[in-house]
């Protein structure tokens, strides 16, 4: 099981200085949502040249113009590209087709999808190297949230799969038996007073 860093900071600056501390135990560094609108895809370009050797995922979560978004992220450096899973099949489609384009991939993120096994498994049939079991920070928040249903999603799916919404060194355990391809920490590391000693345990955590 790969690790993933979700970077939820908001300027090139932090990013480079939290991806800096982390890189040596992560596989992939995700640019999130909130980084890439403050900072444009810049930012994704800053990131790849300091670290060339790991993923660099940009979290763009698309919904319409797949392959146009994909493409100008792919262009800029980043290695995946998240298309909402609420999108329409097309826009999928036109992802795929710009990662197909330039050797890269597509996840597809299953943030708000009420039936997450069906879709994870029809975007799989559409060409996504995985999808993406998420619950968001506002997800997360609500009473009765449990990571335990997205792990069941993740298992009773049957396709390549990260679980992104929860993930600590508590729980990391329960990911990789559930069978993800890849954890996705964010608070978990950038929140820590060490982020380095974060991602060095949960990279230990991992068998």
């Amino acid at each position: 099981m790969k690790l993933q860093v979700a970077m939820d900071v908001l300027t090139t600056d932090a990013a480079l200085a939290l991806a800096a501390q982390v890189a040596p135990h992560v596989d992939i560094i995700e640019l999130g949502t909130p980084l890439i609108k403050a900072e444009g895809l810049r930012a994704v370009t800053a990131i790849k040249a300091a670290h060339p050797d790991k993923i660099v995922f940009a979290d763009l979560k698309t919904m319409d113009a797949g392959e146009l978004e994909a493409d100008i992220a792919f262009a800029a450096g980043a290695d995946l590209v998240t298309v909402l899973g609420t999108a329409g099949d097309s826009t999928i489609i036109g992802a795929v087709a710009a990662a197909t384009k330039h050797g890269k991939g597509i996840v597809v993120d299953l943030i708000g999808v009420a039936d997450k096994v069906t879709r994870a498994r029809e975007v799989t049939a559409l060409g996504a190297q995985f999808v993406e079991m998420h619950a968001g920070l506002d997800e997360q928040a609500e009473p009765g949230f449990s990571l335990g249903k997205l792990l069941n999603q993740g298992e009773t799916a049957k396709v390549p799969f990260s679980l992104a919404g929860g993930v600590s060194l508590a729980t990391i355990a329960s990911v990789q038996r559930a069978g993800a391809s890849v954890a996705v920490a964010g608070g978990a590391i950038y929140g820590a007073d060490d982020p380095a000693a974060a991602a060095a345990a949960l990279r230990a955590a991992i068998i």
